[in-house]
């Protein structure tokens, strides 16, 4: 069931998103199944080629604009002229009324361990100096309602797999809900959404079902939300960035569990 909160629900019977396969399990007899289509997405700032991103294909306008936003490429006080998506050619065009400094972020791009788009430029930790998250309270009757009403949700998830997810969240209600091949791909549909609908963060909850690694944790303190959940595990440089931040991490979160590595001071443990 979707969960009447929610603004934006993945949809698992969009025909352009799955595929249907031919093989035989391991008893040999044939199988039909589902599986999830990957499309090239080529990104353009102005007239310049960023980057190609393998995505399922949906959302293409606010995925090009979340992860220039999330690589600090448009800022936010860029104004975003117009977003141009042609399906043809597999590509959008974001344009600014501002001069933008693209061509210095690409000579300082390296990679990192995400999926998929797994792009982080050299000065994104630069830009988390001097930044301090609100100290939203977290509460863990909050955690549990939102975790019991998205692994509820029709998604390609739970039809097809091979898939993430990420859900922005207020209190136990789960808000927009976007999936990709990878879970950077998701989150910066999320980012670019909230971006184009002037929804804010300080008040919010991220939950996602990939890893909380540095790029994660970046990308999380500079949308500006306070808190980041997921199913799975963490690793040792994105805890530190968190810490630095003052961002709410919880992961490895599976029924009732879950553990908690920074920020435990704003969690309120409310449930038993």
């Amino acid at each position: 069931m979707i969960p009447p909160s929610l603004r934006v629900a993945p949809d698992p019977a969009a025909a352009r998103l799955t595929r249907a396969v031919t093989g035989r399990d391991q008893t040999g007899q044939p199988v039909d199944l589902r599986v999830v289509e990957e499309r090239p997405l080529t990104i353009y700032l102005n007239a310049r080629e960023i980057v190609t991103a393998m995505t399922i294909g949906d959302y293409p306008e606010w995925l090009a604009l979340g992860f220039l936003v999330n690589q600090g490429m448009v800022r936010a006080d860029d104004t975003v002229t117009g977003i141009d998506y042609d399906e043809e050619v597999a590509a959008v065009v974001v344009r600014t009324a501002e001069i933008t400094d693209h061509e210095a972020k690409l000579a300082r791009a390296t990679r990192t361990s995400g999926c998929a788009v797994g792009t982080v430029f050299g000065d994104m930790m630069e830009g988390l100096d001097g930044l301090r998250l609100p100290a939203t309270p977290l509460r863990v009757s909050d955690l549990r309602a939102l975790s019991a009403a998205i692994n509820r949700t029709p998604s390609l998830y739970l039809a097809v797999g091979a898939i993430h997810g990420t859900c922005l969240c207020a209190g136990p209600d789960p808000i927009a809900y976007f999936e990709d091949v990878g879970r950077h791909n998701a989150v910066d549909k999320l980012a670019g959404w909230m971006r184009a609908k002037g929804v804010g963060g300080a008040d919010k909850t991220l939950y996602t079902t990939g890893r909380l690694t540095s790029e994660m944790v970046i990308k999380c303190a500079t949308m500006g939300i306070p808190s980041l959940v997921s199913r799975s595990g963490f690793t040792a440089w994105g805890v530190d960035i968190a810490r630095q931040v003052g961002l709410t991490v919880i992961g490895r979160m599976k029924g009732t569990r879950f553990v908690c590595l920074s920020g435990e001071e704003r969690v309120i443990w409310d449930a038993e």
